[in-house]
């Protein structure tokens, strides 16, 4: 593998600023083993994948994780986001949960993830610091979908970075890969991630057989570039998702968190022309899954904590509170901008990307 790495320090006010010609993936400074993962092969490769990269690695005494907080709460995520913790997935996590609208089920490889991104939708969903824990006992994971799968004919869809982005920790743990070529060898199953890393290139050539769709999430370059930190620039992810298309993988964009700044209209539509001029070579398989911000009561208190300095609109008074189906209240904007964002979005999509289908909009 050929990668570029470096440290990527923690934002005090602001995310991290990535040049778009220098580009490098997230190298942890504390790599964890707990005993019980180091006893499993996959946990073995990742070992010895990490110490290839010259990586220190500490092993622990006990199945717990510690030393993860800090003095504060910005040093508890400092901390936490400096940390690979490779880890046994726990039991709980062999009885998948449905994930609509996204897939039928969701699944995990990892938890935690290395961007700094200012909305993250992690802020109040996981517990404790927001150290990424990546998998060991892959070929569990991997079997325990079988179980899952679809049986009446009808193909059974599997989410994988609903708490992680995979591809962002991929050239540390290698699962992605793993993954893949094991839904390439199913029936009744099919792989569906998202990600807004690029490195793409290990990916390309595997026996994916159209059972994997490989999805980019995209955004305004205003929104990108206050927000997202230490991720790929969105010209970056679009030309790794015109590498997909062009390797024969079904693909998607995620074009999310939509926000209605100033001039929205005018960047939106840059961005879907910009899809649509790379991708215009190349027939593929094309969805879109549109997804506005919203956010907890929770989250906001936890993302305060992490970007004290945001510039970030979580004005509570100026969106509307719904409820999910457990009970759950979120803040959304107000129904006629959501409407006026769905109307612009998917005429623009048509228009720009007419074969392509939008999946849902929420």
């Amino acid at each position: 593998m050929a990668l570029q790495l470096a440290m990527l320090e923690t934002p005090d006010a602001s995310p991290v600023s990535v040049a778009p010609t220098a580009y490098r993936l997230w190298t942890p400074r504390r790599v964890v083993f707990t005993p019980d993962a180091l006893q499993e092969p996959g946990g073995q490769r990742i070992y010895a994948r990490v110490a290839s990269l010259g990586i220190p690695i500490e092993v622990l005494k006990s199945n717990r994780l510690t030393e993860l907080r800090g003095s504060d709460e910005r040093d508890t995520y400092r901390r936490a986001k400096q940390t690979l913790a490779v880890v046994n997935a726990p039991a709980s996590q062999f009885e998948l949960p449905p994930i609509p609208p996204s897939a039928d089920y969701q699944f995990h490889l990892a938890q935690g993830c290395p961007a700094h991104c200012q909305y993250c939708y992690l802020a109040g969903s996981l517990s404790g610091p927001p150290v990424v824990r990546a998998y060991a006992n892959l070929p569990q994971i991997q079997q325990n979908l079988l179980r899952f799968a679809g049986t009446d004919g009808v193909t059974k869809s599997f989410e994988a970075s609903c708490y992680t982005d995979p591809l962002g920790i991929e050239h540390l743990i290698g699962s992605l890969a793993d993954t893949i070529r094991f839904f390439g060898q199913q029936d009744g199953m099919h792989l569906r991630f998202v990600t807004k890393f690029d490195a793409v290139d290990d990916l390309l050539t595997l026996p994916h057989n159209g059972k994997t769709r490989a999805r980019f999430s995209m955004n305004a370059d205003r929104v990108s570039r206050l927000f997202e930190g230490g991720t790929a620039t969105v010209d970056k992810r679009i030309a790794a998702l015109k590498k997909m298309a062009q390797a024969g993988y079904p693909v998607g964009v995620v074009l999310a968190p939509i926000m209605p700044f100033d001039d929205w209209q005018e960047e939106y539509g840059d961005l879907l022309r910009c899809i649509a001029d790379a991708l215009a070579a190349t027939p593929c398989d094309l969805t879109f899954e549109l997804i506005t911000h919203r956010f907890t009561p929770g989250s906001r208190e936890t993302l305060l904590g992490w970007y004290p300095a945001t510039s970030l609109d979580m004005d509570v008074e100026k969106r509307e509170r719904k409820f999910g189906k457990f009970g759950a209240a979120k803040y959304v904007y107000p129904a006629a901008t959501m409407k006026e964002i769905k109307a612009f979005l998917t005429k623009q999509i048509a228009e720009s990307l007419p074969s392509a289908r939008v999946l849902y909009f929420t």
